[in-house]
């Protein structure tokens, strides 16, 4: 048996599937793609997470792209992060190509040109679904990890908490919670301070700080009404297909603030609104994170802590989150040891750093005795990878250098009028694009202030009106002449003194 038969056996024995799975294209051994040696990803493992790196031009974004199809078309709901706006296009058939349908022949594969289901979501100002959440929502303790609060700080949040709790005052969006935190060391002071102790100023006056810091990077636009549902993120359509969601988040990238909250809250909604599935044999939804670093990079410890502890109980909630980024050294070890499927693309040697990151991303994969890892990652074509997954028994899989597949759906993003059509037939759009102000913390607290003023004010005027009075009242007291001394200062009583003397003289 040649050298070429016993690798096409190599990798469809570790790549089989009894199950339902997706073909993300076929082996290579050195330049040469094996046909039909196809490079089978279970759906069973898909919960397991996943990584998809490589250097800037390599393919990362498609790779994305055929994921998302082929997870949409076994049914299953894809959330997108796109943080570069490359992926809009998913809504429209591709084009084709002459180059697409040699790709497809090395492969074994039909191509067929289609488009899929999208919604197009944003937290910030660019048009589409609008997602928010409130701020109790995430509640004392998360809110207080993203603010990144010291001990102390997060016992006046938690105190702040209960007190609208116990006041029935709904904290809705930061308006809300900014006033909250002014009236406890002003207006409120006495009141707090009888229930829950002395809050500091110094304290409060932090927190508000790191409050106005997420307002800058457009935290506004995310905090308030009306939420949204985690549920629609796993819409099937008429014909079967799992719902793409693509959030566009184009306009965040110097917001990495903003763009951990938003991670996190989501994260945490998910898991806390999905029931367990265990063991189900397919992901509930898989969530793709494209430029990774963004979350990891500018997160606080309490902020990364939450985000591992969340990514290793996630799975069995039948949730996959998949992270996309130039080197798997942006995302933490503790995450990158819980991902089971990985996709590199080439990375770059042109520096001594790099050639130590390489070793070190080579080390992260599978012995093979087909392949040099280190020598393979600076080779690799676009659109072409190295792949290693689980397969259904939960063993990984072999090494395969393989020949991705082309995306179905087209490439480029959408135009601008095609984006406003696909937006204004959305039924999400019309659900939740809806602005919604109602009364809560804010408007209860300065009718309360309010309605507190009018009172000492009528207070301080009934005793004011009081003091004029008494004054008046002693005013016409002192001008009244006592009786006696009347008659003792009058004239008769004067002359009848003075006669009495004369008489008593002589």
């Amino acid at each position: 048996m040649s050298k070429k038969e016993t690798f096409f056996n190599y990798i469809n024995e570790g790549y089989k599937a009894k199950g339902d799975f997706i073909t993300l294209g076929a082996a290579m051994l050195g330049e040469e793609t094996i046909t039909e040696a196809f490079v089978n990803i279970p759906l069973k493992t898909l919960n397991r997470h996943g990584l998809i790196a490589g250097a800037t031009g390599t393919g990362k974004t498609k790779t994305l792209q055929v994921l998302a199809e082929n997870l949409s078309d076994k049914g299953i709901p894809v959330l997108l992060m796109d943080v570069k706006g490359d992926l809009s296009g998913l809504a429209k058939a591709s084009p084709g190509h002459p180059k697409i349908d040699e790709r497809h022949e090395k492969i074994g594969l039909p191509f067929e040109a289609k488009g899929y289901p999208v919604e197009i979501l944003t937290i910030s100002e660019q048009s589409g679904t609008r997602l928010r959440a409130t701020v109790s929502e995430f509640g004392p303790v998360l809110l207080s990890r993203i603010l990144d609060l010291s001990e102390t700080q997060s016992g006046i949040v938690s105190v702040l908490f209960k007190y609208c709790d116990d006041n029935k005052l709904p904290l809705l969006d930061l308006k809300d919670f900014k006033k909250v935190l002014q009236y406890a060391t002003q207006e409120g002071k006495k009141e707090m301070e009888a229930e829950d102790g002395r809050i500091s100023t110094s304290s409060t006056g932090s927190i508000l700080r790191k409050v106005v810091e997420i307002e800058q990077q457009g935290g506004d636009l995310f905090f308030g009404e009306r939420s949204f549902e985690v549920e629609d993120l796993t819409r099937i359509d008429e014909n079967g297909r799992g719902l793409i969601s693509v959030l566009r988040l184009t306009d965040i990238q110097d917001k990495p603030k903003l763009f951990s909250t938003f991670m996190l809250q989501l994260l945490a909604e998910i898991y806390t609104t999905f029931p367990e599935q265990g063991d189900s044999g397919r992901p509930e939804l898989i969530l793709f994170i494209d430029e990774a670093h963004l979350i990891f990079n500018e997160a606080s410890k309490a902020l990364l802590n939450q985000i591992e502890s969340i990514v290793k109980l996630i799975r069995s909630k039948g949730i996959g989150i998949y992270f996309v980024t130039q080197n798997p050294k942006d995302v933490p070890s503790a995450v990158l040891s819980q991902l089971g499927l990985k996709i590199q693309h080439a990375l770059r040697a042109f520096t001594a750093n790099d050639r130590k990151a390489i070793k070190l991303t080579a080390e992260n994969y599978p012995d093979s005795e087909y392949y040099d890892t280190a020598e393979v990652l600076t080779q690799l074509g676009i659109g072409e990878a190295l792949v290693s997954c689980l397969n259904e028994k939960g063993i990984p899989t072999p090494l395969a250098r393989t020949m991705l597949r082309a995306p179905m759906s087209r490439m480029d993003i959408l135009s601008s009028g095609e984006l406003t059509d696909l937006i204004s037939n959305s039924k999400l759009a019309k659900k939740y694009n809806e602005e919604l102000d109602r009364e809560s913390a804010y408007e209860i607290l300065n009718e309360k202030i309010e309605k507190a003023n009018k009172i000492e004010a009528e207070a301080k005027k009934k005793k004011e009106v009081a003091k004029t009075t008494r004054r008046r009242s002693t005013s016409r007291r002192s001008t009244r002449m006592n009786p006696i001394v009347k008659v003792l200062t009058s004239a008769t009583f004067i002359r009848s003194v003075f006669g009495i003397l004369k008489k008593v003289m002589k």
